[in-house]
């Protein structure tokens, strides 16, 4: 009897839109390297079940392998706190949001932050419930940044709003993880079915042009000095 049952496959198309040039992208251009998928982070790296190309990379000093080259984001709260809040007001470097409720949603809290003229559409996340507290993560044209700790001005009651730096923006890895040594050439499958590998294989990009806002990572300005042979456009 036929079988003739539905089937599929996954088929992944290789995106390199992140290159600017042909240069450095020849038989022999490329060193190979092994990838230590432990250090990499799921649903960071690799939501799909692979690493992307363009993905920056560092070579850790211990094992000779390779993972992402790595630098935080900032991270800030936002804590109500005492009697009688009614609203507050945020401060970032010199710039004050308009006035937020006290029982604001975090979508309100970002619009109210985005709305700095030192922050702008995109470069802030905000999650939390309604009333706080909140977590700001500054992503975009900030990610990658130590940010200035924003300051709070409560009103109402003796309510207080405290804002605390749970991680500091610009922070590097270590081990060798601080250091960028290549962006991945092609993409790494790590997963295969329910599976995820320990290690895969990939190839090194080391010279050549690169489109830095087509990178699927932010590539900060240290990681782009790191790599003395590539020029980055934008």
């Amino acid at each position: 009897m036929t079988d003739i049952s539905v089937r599929w496959n996954d088929y992944q198309v290789e995106k390199r839109d992140w290159l600017a040039g042909e240069h450095g992208t020849g038989p022999g251009d490329n060193p190979s390297v092994v990838l230590d998928v432990s250090l990499f982070t799921q649903n960071i790296h690799y939501p799909n079940g692979y690493i992307p190309s363009g993905t920056p990379l560092a070579k850790v000093t211990a094992t000779g392998l390779y993972g992402p080259y790595s630098v935080t984001d900032e991270v800030q709260t936002i804590t109500e706190g005492g009697s009688g809040l009614t609203s507050f007001t945020l401060t970032l470097s010199g710039q004050t949001t308009g006035s937020i409720a006290a029982a604001a949603t975090a979508d309100t809290v970002k619009a109210a932050i985005e709305a700095l003229s030192n922050v702008g559409a995109g470069n802030v996340a905000v999650t939390g419930n309604a009333g706080g507290p909140y977590t700001v993560t500054f992503t975009g044209a900030l990610a990658d940044t130590n940010v200035a700790q924003m300051t709070a001005t409560p009103t109402g009651g003796t309510g207080t709003v405290t804002i605390a730096t749970t991680t500091g923006g610009g922070t590097e890895g270590t081990g060798g993880l601080e250091t960028c040594a290549g962006l991945l050439f092609g993409f790494a499958t790590v997963v295969r079915g329910t599976t995820t590998l320990a290690k895969v294989g990939g190839a090194l990009f080391v010279h050549g042009f690169v489109r830095r806002s087509r990178l699927p990572f932010t590539l900060d300005t240290n990681g782009q000095n790191d790599l003395k042979l590539i020029h980055f456009t934008d």
